[in-house]
């Protein structure tokens, strides 16, 4: 079995850019990690390309061969959709292809155009992520779904919206210096509980934006690393994937997410590491609740303290265990087909140490990236692990 060397990352500037089609976008992204590879386009035997709502947004579906034309390869492509960790599954079913050794180069990534449909066009389309029959026929939108495992999470373990503005400043913090993130302004905690209201406890500043953009990442044997001299000093070296019912009301508990707990410990299992052996995360904050139950399902807070973390400054960017550098999804942005790629090139440039946040981080050795579909009916967790060049 070939560890998977992330041999070159491409992102486009994640933003507000409707006039840019999802080709172009990912065009963009592919260019950029083929620079920063050093593999020819010709060497490339698989494409896995996730997306959530091009048919919706841009009325196109059966986008793998398009996206393959994008990219300039010629090779068998499909695409991936797992709502919001579309890309994340990509990334998996890549890396499980080039351990089987049957490939040795794997183009992989995602892009969302999402900003064309409009602030209630695009909350239609995500809604589609749940189940139609009994969530969305009942008017739930994910900013809803996402209060209630709030309302949830305070009712049995404590806490207050105080608590989930610290995640968004932390986050906004991170983003300043990212030049690929949608904001990249301050924000304080009274701007946070003085926001408008979304639906409660969740206020604007609590959830993440619209975006459009693209990742692109290429994935390489070991072996193929070696043979071809790439500076490629960053595996994947554990993966796994977990899932749950769709809808909330169907759930044990919607204050946990256990779909990220398998997830996670079949990835720890899978790279031979625990959480407690993890530097650094880009967790999946699509609302600033999401964060607090991606760190307890990845057990890197215990379940009930994740609420703290970033108050308590254990997840801030000088904290124990950095969560989002990069800004994470809520001032990065968050396209949903490209997020789950997009976080595996933000681990992957932290550990070699070329991210603006890296100075953070600068022992860092280990890394985990945690992508969730839905209000976590699908997850995908990677870990990432410096190796030498």
């Amino acid at each position: 079995m070939s560890n998977v060397r992330v041999a070159g990352t491409g992102l486009t500037p994640f933003g507000n850019t409707p006039e840019r089609t999802s080709r172009d976008l990912f065009a963009e992204a592919t260019v950029a990690a083929f620079e920063d590879s050093g593999v020819p386009r010709e060497d490339v035997e698989a494409l896995f390309y996730g997306n959530f709502m091009g048919e919706l947004s841009e009325h196109q579906g059966h986008q793998g061969p398009l996206m393959a034309e994008a990219a300039g390869v010629q090779a068998p492509a499909t695409r991936y959709e797992a709502a919001c960790a579309s890309s994340g599954t990509a990334v998996r079913d890549a890396v499980v292809r080039i351990r089987n050794g049957e490939a040795d180069v794997v183009l992989v990534g995602g892009a969302e155009r999402m900003t064309n449909l409009g602030t209630a066009g695009a909350t239609e389309a995500l809604a589609i992520a749940a189940d139609d029959l009994w969530e969305v026929r009942a008017g739930m939108t994910f900013p809803g779904a996402y209060a209630l495992m709030a309302q949830a999470y305070f009712e049995e373990f404590g806490g207050e919206h105080e608590d989930l503005a610290h995640i968004a400043v932390k986050n906004h913090e991170n983003a300043l210096n990212n030049e690929k993130a949608q904001y990249q302004s301050a924000i304080d905690v009274e701007d946070v509980l003085e926001a408008p209201q979304v639906s409660s406890p969740l206020g604007l500043y609590d959830s993440c934006p619209i975006s459009d953009g693209a990742a692109a990442l290429v994935l390489t044997s070991e072996e193929y690393a070696e043979d071809h001299d790439l500076d490629a000093p960053v595996a994947i070296t554990g993966t796994g994937q977990g899932g749950d019912r769709l809808a909330l009301h169907d759930r044990d508990h919607l204050a946990r997410s256990p779909a990220a707990r398998e997830a996670g410990e079949e990835a720890y299992a899978d790279a031979g590491v625990s959480a407690a052996d993890v530097d650094l995360a880009e967790v999946h904050d699509c609302f600033t609740i999401a964060e607090v139950l991606a760190l307890e399902a990845l057990d890197i807070e215990q379940v009930g303290e994740g609420i703290s973390a970033a108050r308590e400054g254990r997840t801030t960017a000088d904290g124990e265990t950095p969560i989002n550098l990069s800004g994470g999804l809520k001032a990065k942005g968050h396209p949903v087909g490209a997020t789950g790629a997009s976080q595996i090139a933000e681990v992957t440039k932290l550990l070699a140490g070329d991210h603006p946040n890296s100075e953070h981080v600068p022992d860092a050795t280990t890394g985990v990236a945690h992508n969730a579909g839905g209000t976590v009916a699908s997850a995908t967790v990677h870990v990432l692990e410096e190796v030498g060049r």
